[in-house]
Protein backbone atom coordinates (compact mmCIF):
# COMPACT_ATOMS: atom_id res chain seq x y z
CA UNK A 1 0.00 0.00 0.00
CA UNK A 2 1.31 3.21 -0.77
CA UNK A 3 2.46 5.62 1.98
CA UNK A 4 -0.13 8.62 0.51
CA UNK A 5 -2.91 6.37 2.04
CA UNK A 6 -1.76 7.40 6.05
CA UNK A 7 -1.23 10.75 5.15
CA UNK A 8 -3.05 14.29 4.84
CA UNK A 9 -2.30 17.07 2.04
CA UNK A 10 -3.74 20.12 1.56
CA UNK A 11 -4.47 21.14 -1.83
CA UNK A 12 -4.69 25.16 -2.28
CA UNK A 13 -5.94 26.80 -6.02
CA UNK A 14 -8.28 29.86 -6.73
CA UNK A 15 -9.82 28.05 -9.31
CA UNK A 16 -12.37 26.17 -7.79
CA UNK A 17 -12.99 23.49 -10.90
CA UNK A 18 -8.91 22.97 -10.96
CA UNK A 19 -9.20 22.28 -6.83
CA UNK A 20 -12.43 19.79 -7.36
CA UNK A 21 -10.79 17.77 -9.97
CA UNK A 22 -7.22 17.83 -8.12
CA UNK A 23 -8.87 16.82 -4.53
CA UNK A 24 -11.21 14.34 -6.04
CA UNK A 25 -8.30 12.63 -7.41
CA UNK A 26 -6.43 13.16 -4.36
CA UNK A 27 -9.01 11.25 -2.63
CA UNK A 28 -7.68 8.26 -3.94
CA UNK A 29 -4.32 8.22 -2.79
CA UNK A 30 -4.15 10.31 0.73
CA UNK A 31 -6.35 9.43 4.19
CA UNK A 32 -7.45 13.28 3.48
CA UNK A 33 -7.70 15.93 1.57
CA UNK A 34 -8.18 19.39 2.76
CA UNK A 35 -8.67 22.29 0.93
CA UNK A 36 -8.40 26.11 0.44
CA UNK A 37 -9.29 28.34 -2.08
CA UNK A 38 -6.38 31.28 -1.24
CA UNK A 39 -2.93 31.66 0.22
CA UNK A 40 -4.75 33.16 3.53
CA UNK A 41 -6.92 30.13 3.81
CA UNK A 42 -4.57 27.99 2.84
CA UNK A 43 -2.24 28.88 6.24
CA UNK A 44 -5.17 28.98 8.34
CA UNK A 45 -6.06 25.66 7.52
CA UNK A 46 -2.15 24.75 7.42
CA UNK A 47 -2.15 25.48 11.18
CA UNK A 48 -5.81 23.98 12.45
CA UNK A 49 -4.76 20.81 10.49
CA UNK A 50 -1.22 20.38 10.38
CA UNK A 51 -1.41 18.53 6.84
CA UNK A 52 1.48 16.17 5.76
CA UNK A 53 1.98 17.79 2.13
CA UNK A 54 1.01 20.77 0.81
CA UNK A 55 -0.02 21.60 -3.04
CA UNK A 56 -0.62 24.58 -4.24
CA UNK A 57 -1.22 27.65 -7.15
CA UNK A 58 1.30 30.56 -7.14
CA UNK A 59 -1.20 32.71 -8.50
CA UNK A 60 -3.83 33.44 -5.84
CA UNK A 61 -5.52 36.24 -4.17
CA UNK A 62 -5.50 38.06 -0.37
CA UNK A 63 -1.89 36.17 -0.38
CA UNK A 64 -0.40 34.27 -3.45
CA UNK A 65 1.13 30.63 -3.04
CA UNK A 66 5.02 31.86 -2.89
CA UNK A 67 4.09 33.74 0.47
CA UNK A 68 2.12 31.14 2.04
CA UNK A 69 4.67 28.28 1.13
CA UNK A 70 6.81 31.30 2.60
CA UNK A 71 5.18 31.34 6.20
CA UNK A 72 3.84 27.78 5.98
CA UNK A 73 8.11 26.55 5.88
CA UNK A 74 8.72 28.68 8.89
CA UNK A 75 6.44 26.92 11.00
CA UNK A 76 7.73 23.44 9.66
CA UNK A 77 10.57 23.38 7.36
CA UNK A 78 10.04 19.35 6.92
CA UNK A 79 6.57 19.98 5.21
CA UNK A 80 6.66 18.98 1.55
CA UNK A 81 5.40 21.45 -0.62
CA UNK A 82 4.60 21.79 -4.25
CA UNK A 83 4.04 24.81 -6.51
CA UNK A 84 1.80 24.62 -9.43
CA UNK A 85 2.07 27.59 -11.62
CA UNK A 86 1.39 28.62 -15.42
CA UNK A 87 4.97 30.77 -15.67
CA UNK A 88 8.53 29.96 -16.07
CA UNK A 89 9.92 33.62 -15.08
CA UNK A 90 13.15 33.37 -13.84
CA UNK A 91 11.87 35.81 -11.24
CA UNK A 92 8.77 33.25 -10.47
CA UNK A 93 11.41 30.31 -9.80
CA UNK A 94 13.94 32.56 -7.66
CA UNK A 95 10.43 33.63 -5.35
CA UNK A 96 10.23 29.64 -5.24
CA UNK A 97 13.41 28.93 -3.97
CA UNK A 98 13.69 31.96 -1.60
CA UNK A 99 10.15 30.01 0.00
CA UNK A 100 12.03 27.33 -0.06
CA UNK A 101 9.58 25.06 -2.25
CA UNK A 102 10.71 21.38 -2.52
CA UNK A 103 9.06 21.06 -6.22
CA UNK A 104 8.06 23.72 -8.49
CA UNK A 105 5.94 22.82 -11.65
CA UNK A 106 4.79 24.25 -14.62
CA UNK A 107 1.18 23.67 -15.93
CA UNK A 108 -0.22 21.97 -17.39
CA UNK A 109 -0.14 19.30 -14.46
CA UNK A 110 -0.25 14.98 -15.34
CA UNK A 111 -2.05 14.14 -12.08
CA UNK A 112 -0.20 10.28 -12.73
CA UNK A 113 3.08 12.12 -13.07
CA UNK A 114 1.88 14.28 -10.13
CA UNK A 115 1.26 11.39 -8.02
CA UNK A 116 4.35 9.74 -8.52
CA UNK A 117 6.05 13.16 -7.33
CA UNK A 118 4.74 12.74 -4.26
CA UNK A 119 5.50 9.28 -3.25
CA UNK A 120 8.60 10.39 -4.30
CA UNK A 121 8.68 13.55 -1.74
CA UNK A 122 7.07 11.37 1.03
CA UNK A 123 9.42 8.95 0.78
CA UNK A 124 12.36 11.41 1.01
CA UNK A 125 10.90 13.72 3.12
CA UNK A 126 8.46 12.42 6.17
CA UNK A 127 9.67 9.59 8.38
CA UNK A 128 7.72 6.53 8.61
CA UNK A 129 4.45 7.21 10.78
CA UNK A 130 4.43 5.48 13.77
CA UNK A 131 1.14 6.06 14.95
CA UNK A 132 -0.62 4.13 18.39
CA UNK A 133 -4.58 3.11 18.15
CA UNK A 134 -6.28 4.98 21.12
CA UNK A 135 -10.26 5.19 21.50
CA UNK A 136 -13.07 6.96 20.26
CA UNK A 137 -11.50 7.22 17.32
CA UNK A 138 -8.05 8.78 18.47
CA UNK A 139 -4.69 7.79 17.49
CA UNK A 140 -1.69 9.42 18.35
CA UNK A 141 1.66 9.96 16.06
CA UNK A 142 4.67 9.42 17.60
CA UNK A 143 7.19 11.25 14.86
CA UNK A 144 4.76 14.44 14.86
CA UNK A 145 3.71 14.08 18.75
CA UNK A 146 0.12 14.55 17.39
CA UNK A 147 -3.12 13.76 18.37
CA UNK A 148 -5.45 12.18 15.72
CA UNK A 149 -9.19 12.32 15.78
CA UNK A 150 -10.33 10.07 12.88
CA UNK A 151 -7.37 10.90 10.94
CA UNK A 152 -7.17 14.36 11.52
CA UNK A 153 -4.85 16.74 14.00
CA UNK A 154 -6.32 18.06 16.70
CA UNK A 155 -5.61 21.41 17.72
CA UNK A 156 -3.22 21.31 20.89
CA UNK A 157 -0.96 23.47 22.30
CA UNK A 158 2.81 22.10 22.33
CA UNK A 159 2.24 21.83 26.34
CA UNK A 160 -0.75 19.68 25.61
CA UNK A 161 0.47 17.51 22.85
CA UNK A 162 3.42 16.70 25.35
CA UNK A 163 1.55 15.52 27.99
CA UNK A 164 -0.35 13.10 25.90
CA UNK A 165 3.26 12.31 24.47
CA UNK A 166 3.89 11.28 27.87
CA UNK A 167 1.16 9.29 28.66
CA UNK A 168 1.14 7.43 25.54
CA UNK A 169 4.77 6.45 26.30
CA UNK A 170 3.31 5.06 29.51
CA UNK A 171 -0.13 3.31 28.00
CA UNK A 172 -1.79 1.66 30.78
CA UNK A 173 -0.17 2.69 33.70
CA UNK A 174 -0.54 5.46 35.86
CA UNK A 175 1.87 8.61 35.39
CA UNK A 176 1.78 10.25 39.00
CA UNK A 177 1.05 13.79 39.19
CA UNK A 178 4.70 14.74 40.07
CA UNK A 179 6.35 13.49 37.44
CA UNK A 180 3.66 15.23 34.98
CA UNK A 181 4.37 18.91 36.96
CA UNK A 182 8.29 17.80 36.40
CA UNK A 183 8.31 16.61 32.63
CA UNK A 184 5.64 19.07 31.45
CA UNK A 185 5.79 22.42 33.21
CA UNK A 186 9.53 21.67 34.62
CA UNK A 187 10.84 24.44 37.09
CA UNK A 188 7.83 26.40 36.80
CA UNK A 189 5.58 26.01 39.84
CA UNK A 190 2.08 24.80 39.66
CA UNK A 191 -0.71 23.35 41.75
CA UNK A 192 -2.95 20.58 41.60
CA UNK A 193 -6.02 22.64 40.63
CA UNK A 194 -4.61 24.18 37.28
CA UNK A 195 -2.99 21.00 36.50
CA UNK A 196 -7.06 19.63 36.76
CA UNK A 197 -7.92 22.65 34.14
CA UNK A 198 -5.11 22.32 31.86
CA UNK A 199 -6.19 18.35 31.37
CA UNK A 200 -10.46 19.59 30.96
CA UNK A 201 -8.96 21.50 28.15
CA UNK A 202 -7.38 18.44 26.73
CA UNK A 203 -10.71 16.52 27.56
CA UNK A 204 -12.74 19.05 25.88
CA UNK A 205 -11.61 18.64 22.55
CA UNK A 206 -10.63 14.94 22.89
CA UNK A 207 -13.61 13.51 24.34
CA UNK A 208 -14.13 13.15 28.42
CA UNK A 209 -13.32 9.66 28.81
CA UNK A 210 -9.97 9.82 26.81
CA UNK A 211 -7.65 10.64 30.01
CA UNK A 212 -8.34 8.38 33.45
CA UNK A 213 -7.62 10.02 36.68
CA UNK A 214 -6.85 7.73 39.45
CA UNK A 215 -7.69 9.76 42.38
CA UNK A 216 -4.90 11.02 44.44
CA UNK A 217 -2.06 9.75 42.60
CA UNK A 218 -2.24 10.64 38.48
CA UNK A 219 -3.42 9.86 35.16
CA UNK A 220 -3.07 7.56 32.39
CA UNK A 221 -4.92 6.33 28.93
CA UNK A 222 -6.24 2.99 28.58
CA UNK A 223 -4.40 0.63 25.97
CA UNK A 224 -6.97 0.22 23.17
CA UNK A 225 -8.85 -3.21 22.43
CA UNK A 226 -10.63 -3.57 19.60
Amino acid sequence: MSRLRDLSILVVDDEVCTLNLMSEVLKEEFDSVITAKNGDEGLKKFKKYSPDVVLADVAMPIMDGLDMAHEIKSLNRQTPVIMISAHSEKEMLLGAIDANVDKYIIKPVDMDDMIELLKKLVNRALPVRDVVELCEGLSFDRARKCLLKDGLPLSLSKRESSFVALLVANLGMVVDMELIKKRIWQNSEINNTAVRTFIKRIRDKAGINFIKNVPTVGYKIEKFIS
